[in-house]
């Protein structure tokens, strides 16, 4: 399912195909485990999974109906139609085709506008002839853009029939496209993409709840200390996980790639304007921990706080006051205010003898955020010398505790070499260190999952050791993290793919 969602988010023809394909497997799957459920008596009544799985299977369903529904609504021009036709009849949105209206309109005006002007003599000739040259090149490259667009939309709706390749279904599905409109087209297109953004999240769901059903565990009381360590150990491994898509170059769009961020005209307004990574860090943090203070006695709800109880919820008064920390120091406002103690001078004036001197420095261009590392270093420490009511439960608390400390020790290297040499490119520039840190985070976050009370007691019970638990996550990580990396080259390679077909139809239109 994750190389479908990765050429989903590529836009590629194939992501339909792969999708059927994990539904087909998922079916066969749903197939034999109901043929099971049927033979064998249900050792974990009324449990999360069961629901959840049917959920997620008529989700991906829906997923796929919507897709298919996508794919003809884009493609409604036949093989045979010229060139000239396609352009015509190819669906863009509307958005592109009211600012295409809009740059054919400004061409115009402009050639009227410069017309008029060199019979008044207000310019020369030549003057006037390279400016009409410069709009033209100028709107031929925007023209170029739209046309390319149109062109994947169209490859889109060819894709759905060669796809299909059965006439009634690809008939059934062109009528119920043209029946559909706009409005719920566009519903169908948000629910498209937040599936996609939040299948994966709903399918790591799916497995604890696989587990926690098969080991049967959680059971009474003990369901919240299972809860809360798969909470709470689940954020640290998604953590882990984009940490590590930070560095492999994902949300470079946002300055997120440890990059410089791109300005407005290479990624829109709302791009340019979302806050650093480190921000949304501590602002998690921040969340967590104002929300944790209520939560820490939920397991012993009216009976009275222990030392314990005391502990955690001060852990959690940490994170609320190191996240707040966090975002305050990320404030631009926050950060001018700080700089009142200098007076103010205008270093616009050329004659100005220290403008020089004023000139932001270099680090000011980078977000150095040291509170996110600091609060999980603490974390970390805490959690390695917290006492438990068992050997293995405290040895098992200090590996995870550890590798928190090993992530907070990494993110320092890292920003320690990005205060030497800062970013000074729009491509990632992928600190070494960082691979470390997301690995500590996801094999971290792992561990913390299988810290819980039930956890334990089945490892004492089965004579089980915690360096097991240690080595077998080890392993677990560096296999997901190599898997990661090649899920996000394939999506690197549909969008090359799909760049390189949109080019060579763009010269075949030309």
């Amino acid at each position: 399912m994750v190389v479908a969602v990765m050429l989903s988010v590529a836009r590629s023809r194939l992501a339909l195909v792969t999708q059927i394909g994990f539904f087909s497997v998922n079916t066969l799957g749903l197939l034999v485990g109901t043929i099971y459920n049927t033979k064998t008596p249900d050792l974990y009544e009324n449990n999360l999974h069961h629901k959840l799985g049917w959920t997620i299977t008529w989700i991906v369903l829906a997923q796929i109906i919507v897709g298919l529904l996508r794919l003809f609504t884009s493609g409604k021009v036949t093989d045979e139609t010229d060139h000239e036709e396609r352009l015509a009849f190819i669906p863009i949105s509307t958005h592109h085709m009211t600012s295409y209206q809009q740059m054919r309109s400004d061409s115009v005006a402009s050639m009227h506008r410069y017309s008029h002007d060199s019979g008044h003599g207000t310019e020369s000739d030549s003057g006037t002839s390279n400016s009409l040259t410069g709009i033209h090149n100028e709107k031929e490259e925007e023209t170029q853009r739209f046309v390319g667009q149109a062109r994947d939309d169209l490859s889109e709706g060819q894709a759905a029939r060669k796809l299909l390749g059965l006439a009634a279904v690809d008939r059934f599905f062109l009528h119920l496209s043209q029946l559909v409109p706009k409005p719920v087209l566009k519903i169908m297109d948000i629910f498209y993409e937040a599936v996609d953004i939040l299948i994966l999240v709903l399918g790591f769901i799916l497995i604890l709840t696989g587990l926690v059903t098969y080991g049967g565990v959680f059971h009474g009381d003990n369901i919240f200390n299972g809860l809360a360590h798969a909470i709470k150990g689940g954020i640290f491994f998604w953590y882990g996980l984009l940490t590590l898509g930070r560095w492999m170059g994902c949300f470079a769009e946002y300055g997120w790639a440890w990059n410089i961020r791109p300005p407005v005209g290479m990624v829109s307004a709302r791009k340019a304007k979302m806050p650093s990574a480190e921000f949304v860090e501590s602002f998690v943090i921040f969340l967590y921990g104002s929300t944790n203070v209520f939560l820490e006695h939920l397991a012993a709800w009216g009976d009275a706080w222990t030392a314990q109880d005391l502990e955690h919820v001060s852990i959690s008064i940490m994170f609320f006051g190191g996240g707040l920390c966090g975002m305050l120091i990320e404030s631009r406002k926050i950060r001018d205010l700080l700089n009142a103690s200098l007076p103010r001078w205008n270093t616009s004036q050329d004659r100005y003898p220290y403008k020089e001197q004023w000139t932001p420095p270099k680090t000011y261009s980078f977000s150095m955020n040291p509170f996110p590392g600091l609060i999980i270093l603490l974390l970390g420490l805490m959690m390695s010398s917290h006492h438990q009511h068992s050997m293995v439960s405290t040895m098992v608390h200090k590996q995870w505790g550890t590798l928190f400390v090993g992530f907070a020790l990494a993110r320092a290297i890292t920003y320690i070499l990005t205060y030497l040499s800062p970013p000074s490119s729009y491509l990632p520039s992928r600190p070494p260190s960082e691979i470390i840190a997301s690995f500590c985070l996801i094999s971290g976050g792992l561990i913390f999952v299988a810290s819980n009370k039930d956890t334990v007691a089945a490892m004492e019970r089965h004579d089980l050791n915690a360096m097991f638990v240690f080595t077998v996550t080890m392993g677990w990580t560096a296999f997901l993290m190599a898997w990661a990396i090649i899920v996000l080259a394939v999506k690197g390679w549909a969008v090359r793919r799909r760049q390189s077909v949109s080019h060579s139809a763009w010269g075949t239109l030309a």
